[in-house]
């Protein structure tokens, strides 16, 4: 059994925890968070106090509110055979529509009908940010995106040599051109980041599409003789291989827009700017970097790393080489798997 949980958190550290058997939403994700629910729910029924009231109407208000979430939880409790006020094994639908109904009842008792849709609304979307982060192990998958960029830079400052000579060329002709300046120079910063999060969520969007093919092709080649992998294994392999991704590319449009600042600052002198835009640019605190500047090296990185990511998973040789470096960062995890089934099946005999 201690073999066992420690395969468990080996899966759970690789941001796989769907790899584990028997993986169940409301014994492994929402009971881990029952602490957060339980801080929420008493959070709220604070949040209830109206404070045009007199303190003793808000005290009596509040001790009805406590009395009304405890008695829910108690009768929940009761009906499932459990002591009226401990803490559940297990978080089911029942303790679910009771966190996101209750606490919307309270504001409902003073006439705030928008404030208790408010609260069903938020208590609704805090319980599907806790599956995504719990139940598919996404601060687990950061965590090990961020150690593998970290280890392999090398490799992926390599891959983007290898990859955008000839973007680099084409950006830096793009980032002379009076055009683009007056372009950027004439959006608002809102408008600005519209635009990067366009490119942005155009190089997820792609990435997200390719990756079930990749995911299959790593499965076939270090799958070894284990089970197939399940749709919901499948989704969770290919979101570390989204976001480990996603990370690498980040990392060169922020490489990239850096040294898109450092030329800007260094080649183009503030009169040139002027000419380009018509009006004197706005320098940040005498540093020569200008607002115009930035704007413009943000929407060429943003330019980049899209191409970058388009260029790693579609170029012949790109794509190979990711796919041995994915199946590299994959194979232990992969093989503890392996162990792992072979262990559930030594102890079942």
């Amino acid at each position: 059994m201690d073999d066992l949980r420690a395969c468990e958190r080996g899966l759970r550290r690789a941001g796989l925890p769907l790899l584990i058997e028997d993986y169940s939403a409301w014994e492994d994700i929402f009971t881990r968070a029952v602490p957060l629910l339980a801080l929420v729910f008493v959070g709220e029924a604070l949040g209830a106090i109206d404070l045009t009231w007199p303190w003793w109407a808000n005290v009596l208000f509040l001790l009805g509110g406590v009395a009304i979430l405890l008695g829910a939880v108690a009768l929940v409790n009761l009906r499932n055979r459990r002591p009226a006020f401990g803490v559940p094994a297990r978080v089911g639908p029942t303790e679910l529509a009771l966190f996101v109904i209750v606490p919307a009842l309270l504001p409902l008792l003073t006439g705030q009908w928008r404030s208790a849709l408010v609260t069903a609304g938020v208590n609704l979307l805090l319980l599907v940010v806790i599956w995504a982060v719990v139940g598919y192990g996404l601060m687990w998958i950061v965590v090990w995106s961020v150690r593998r960029l970290l280890g392999q830079l090398a490799t992926s400052f390599a891959l983007l040599a290898r990859a955008v000579p000839l973007l680099l060329v084409f950006s830096i002709v793009l980032f002379i051109n009076a055009e683009m300046w007056q372009v950027f120079s004439a959006l608002s910063d809102v408008q600005v980041a519209e635009v990067a999060a366009l490119f942005i969520v155009v190089g997820v969007v792609f990435i997200a599409a390719r990756v079930p093919k990749e995911v299959r092709e790593i499965e076939r080649q270090i799958g070894d003789d284990t089970p197939p992998l399940r749709p919901a294994q499948l989704v969770n392999v290919g979101l570390v291989l989204v976001i480990a991704q996603g990370l690498q590319v980040l990392t060169v449009a922020v490489v990239l827009g850096g040294f898109f600042v450092a030329f800007g600052a260094l080649a183009i002198e503030s009169s040139v700017v002027e000419a380009w835009i018509g009006s004197a640019p706005d320098e940040i605190a005498g540093t020569g970097i200008t607002t115009e500047l930035l704007r413009v090296s943000g929407a060429l990185a943003a330019f980049s790393g899209l191409y970058y990511a388009i260029a790693v998973l579609t170029d012949g040789t790109y794509r190979e080489e990711f796919l041995e470096d994915a199946v590299g960062s994959m194979g232990d995890t992969f093989r503890l798997r392996a162990r792992y089934l072979a262990l559930r099946a030594s102890s079942s005999v």
